[in-house]
């Protein structure tokens, strides 16, 4: 064949290779798609009919004479949607006693008239079924009134400063930032309310504030837009806000930071909500507050949503459904951020759930919220699809030919559970998790912290945890409170890769309990619940760590000083070591403790909320390339687990297993959900966060380099190690390794899962179509050679390419190309070695699929 004609014939088989499986895909996608479609619904639909009413708030307190709490009425239909009803029922403050009511209902709220006890009702009307009569839905809920007569003076901390968060006014592009705006700043969401009550009352006396006369205070004519802004018109001269900051100002602008209440909770209603297109629901956010009041601060509050194409939120609290998917609808107020679900569904009434028995609670969980969302689950996958995507995940390597033939031939019901077990229980596996352990506690070299030696004790150290299968939660445990020389303590090089304890508990926090408390250091987090509080009080438990240098110059001792404390930026005070989420710890100065054992007894304590649960959503995104909290390491209020049921079930399975992680691996793995096909169809090819299908990831760089060098059957040389070792197991992240470095591996600077990367980039694909790793190692392994030489013909080298590279046989059309490639030479080396090249640079073998 003439070579020109060879050579185009070579890049259609290429791109045959690279692109056919994804053709494939939607094929097989397509097809599925017209069967579905091809089935008629087994009943005519019918018309969803409300099934219940609830009222939120569960609850309504009325203390002083101008609250008012706004009451909002849901109703269930049969199919599971949520209707907001509150402009369709008819309410009722219903009558006590007493011969006058106690309060009413106004404007769409329950406003007080004297004090007292009373019901507030809910009535709503629909046609019955049979259309000759009205089925009728009732719900109440206590109102309760105390101080109907108290007229309630303006707070500085509760009713001035929420109207800066809610007007954006100390937000980071305004008077938030670092230096203010215009002459101007507040701290940052208001997390210094003291700083702020000082800079609007004494700096600029008589210009920002005239208590004489208020109208002509500077800060209410900016609001109103009465004279240049650069912010513009925040509010109307008529609204609530304006008389709000004006009566605090005419009265003198007090501050009573010294001895209001402390907003304790949040809670925002309803808890969830699951609309149609174009549907609308009103939220209402509720403060408690420490001395026991209940506040109505909707109009207060800041309305936010995780995904405005799905479900958007207006400021004030009302949300509209968009796309079908799934967001998160938050109120922040004071220091506290909470929020619901919202689903938005298709309108189509037809919707068949999946029969498939689901093999173990993972699936019952998943396919709950599948259905929950009318997507319907791909097919199993092939087995040649399960044992290669199995065989990388838990072994990152490829199946070996005689492994995967053997595999196919089995009849066994059980045998994907058999070759489960069989993967765990190689030595792969545990230098797979030994690297994935040391890509998250940083082991690498530092000049003049840690030695090249006391490096690989660490990552020896740790490598020796996953042999012995040691429960995660001792492992954490003695890292943690890891003492001695790092030679012999090898653990302790945790605290010489980051020696700052505000970092160290930085790291600590996201690494096990996959918080990011890193907002938290210079205001409160703008969308979680940590404030500066919780930030310098979890780093108090590390402010005692000492260093010093050993006998051996390479060497550092970790030990406890006894001594050094965390100051608060804005006081300059001590702040005392305090868990996340709970109470300052008062550690006894006599039969003193190291702090970091009481911080490490929290964290790995099975009560703990954070750390099981986090611990299992990452071994999830391994199996599935997407977390159920994504990024896994940025848990937060406003970045909700895709499946809460199925994130929390990971968690209590972990506790329940003893730490024992490759039991968590082995119910994930036998689960249908993993063992989904990669294909999709029309009505779930959108779906991102709901394992409708199994994820199409990019082999990480480690295992993808393993895999090209089994493949070849040629042996690469890693930095530090012999030849023929695995880059699974170079131990630095500092090593210097082309490929590896170009393909995104880990640098091992922080504890961010982000720093291993999967994205694709130009420099990948130039360096594996010219660069010398696939040519390399295909002329140095000759495995195309040897095959010719032992009389093997050319079509049997190419199907053993396919199934050493890919492991599936080629396809017809493939055969065909194939056979145009190669059908006039006995020994065609060159143009299998072009075969062997195009499978290497195909995205088939690039991805786990």
């Amino acid at each position: 064949m003439n070579r020109a004609w060879q050579h185009l014939a070579f890049i259609a088989l290429s791109f045959a290779i690279s692109w056919g499986f994804s053709l494939a895909w939607a094929a097989d996608g397509a097809e599925a798609e017209k069967e579905n479609a091809s089935k008629d619904p087994s009943s005519p639909a019918e018309t969803p009919k409300f099934v219940d009413l609830t009222i939120y708030p569960s609850e309504i307190h009325l203390n002083h004479a101008a609250a008012k709490q706004q009451a909002i009425a849901v109703a269930r239909r049969t199919d599971g949607i949520s209707v907001d009803v509150t402009s369709l029922v008819e309410w009722k403050c219903k009558a006590d006693n007493a011969a006058e009511p106690l309060a009413k209902w106004a404007d769409g709220r329950v406003q007080p008239l004297r004090d007292g006890n009373t019901t507030l009702v809910a009535r709503l009307d629909q046609p019955s079924l049979d259309q000759t009569n009205s089925d009728s839905l009732s719900a109440s809920v206590p109102v309760y009134v105390q101080g109907a007569t108290i007229n309630k003076e303006v707070s500085f901390r509760h009713d001035v400063m929420p109207i800066f968060l809610r007007a954006g006014c100390n937000a980071g592009g305004c008077h938030g930032s670092s230096r203010g705006k215009d002459g101007f700043q507040l701290s940052l969401f208001g997390y210094d309310p003291a700083g702020d009550y000082f800079r609007l009352t004494r700096e600029r006396a008589t210009r920002r504030l005239n208590r004489a006369l208020p109208d002509d205070s500077l800060l209410l004519e900016k609001c109103i837009g009465a004279v240049p802004h650069t912010g513009g018109k925040r509010f109307e001269k008529e609204s609530e806000y304006y008389s709000t900051l004006h009566n605090w100002v005419s009265a003198g602008a007090p501050s009573d930071l010294a001895d209001a209440p402390t907003v304790e909770s949040l809670q925002l209603y309803p808890p969830e909500a699951t609309m149609e297109l174009d549907d609308a629901q009103q939220f209402v956010a509720l403060a408690t507050y420490s001395d026991g009041n209940v506040r109505d601060v909707t109009d207060l509050a800041l309305f936010l949503s995780s995904d405005s194409t799905v479900a958007s939120i207006d400021p004030q609290g009302r949300c509209v459904a968009g796309v079908r998917g799934e967001a998160f609808v938050m109120a922040r107020f004071d220091t506290h951020t909470v929020g619901s679900p919202v689903l938005t569904l298709p309108t189509e009434s037809i919707y068949q759930p999946t029969e498939t028995p689901p093999a173990n609670y993972i699936d019952e969980l998943v396919d709950a919220k599948l259905n929950t969302l009318r997507i319907p689950p791909s097919e199993r996958s092939s087995d040649a699809e399960f044992l290669r995507r199995v065989t990388i995940d838990l072994a990152g390597r490829l199946p070996e030919v005689a492994e995967l033939e053997a595999f196919l031939a089995n009849e066994a019901p059980d045998k994907r559970a058999l070759a489960i077990d069989r993967l765990i229980d190689t030595p792969e596996f545990r230098k797979l998790w030994t690297l994935h352990w040391a890509n998250l506690l940083m082991v690498r070299s530092e000049n003049n912290r840690v030695d090249y030696k006391a490096m690989q004790l660490y990552f020896e150290w740790i490598a020796e945890q996953i042999q012995q299968n040691r429960p995660l939660d001792e492992f954490v445990h003695e890292l943690l409170t890891a003492s001695g020389p790092t030679f012999v303590a090898p653990a302790g090089n945790f605290y010489q890769v980051e020696p700052l304890a505000a970092k160290t508990a930085e790291n600590v926090a996201q690494a096990f309990l996959g918080i990011r408390v890193q907002c938290a250091q210079c205001h409160n987090h703008p969308f979680d619940r940590w404030t500066m509080e919780d930030y310098y009080g979890f780093a108090a438990f590390f402010s005692q760590v000492g260093r010093k240098p050993g006998e051996d110059y390479r060497e550092m001792i970790v030990f406890d000083r006894g001594f050094g404390e965390t100051n608060h930026p804005v006081d300059g005070k001590p702040r005392p070591p305090q868990t996340l989420g709970g109470e300052p710890t008062e550690l006894a100065k006599e039969n003193r403790v190291d702090r970091r054992k009481v911080a490490a007894d929290w964290i790995t304590s099975p009560e703990n909320p954070y750390f099981a649960t986090n611990l299992g959503n990452r071994f999830w995104a391994h199996f599935f390339g997407v977390g159920i909290v994504e990024p896994v390491d940025d848990v937060r209020v406003s970045n909700p687990p895709s499946n809460q049921a199925l994130y929390d079930a990971l968690g209590s399975k972990l506790i329940e297993y003893d730490f024992d992680f490759t039991r968590l691996v082995r119910d994930i793995c036998n689960s249908n959900a993993y063992q989904r096909a990669s294909s999709t169809t029309e009505a779930n090819q959108h779906d991102r966060r709901n394992f409708a299908y199994a994820r199409t990831r990019r082999i990480p760089a480690e295992v993808l380099l393993d895999c090209v060098s089994q493949a070849t059957g040629a042996e690469e040389k890693l930095p530090g190690l012999p030849l023929g070792a695995r880059a699974t197991q170079v131990a630095d992240g500092k090593a210097n390794h082309y490929f590896l470095k170009t393909f995104g591996r880990s640098k091992r600077d922080t504890v961010c899962a982000c720093e291993a990367r999967a994205e694709p980039t130009l420099s990948q694909a130039l360096h594996l179509m010219n660069g010398a790793t696939v040519h390399g190692k295909i002329n140095q392994g000759k495995l195309i050679e040897s095959m010719l030489e032992e009389g093997a013909q050319p079509q049997e080298v190419a199907r053993r390419l396919y199934l050493r590279c890919l492991s599936r046989e080629p396809s017809d059309a493939e055969l065909a190309a194939l056979d145009k490639l190669i059908a006039e030479d006995p020994k065609p080396r060159d143009e299998l070695q072009d075969v062997f090249w195009a499978l290497l640079n195909s995205r088939e073998f690039l991805f786990n699929h």
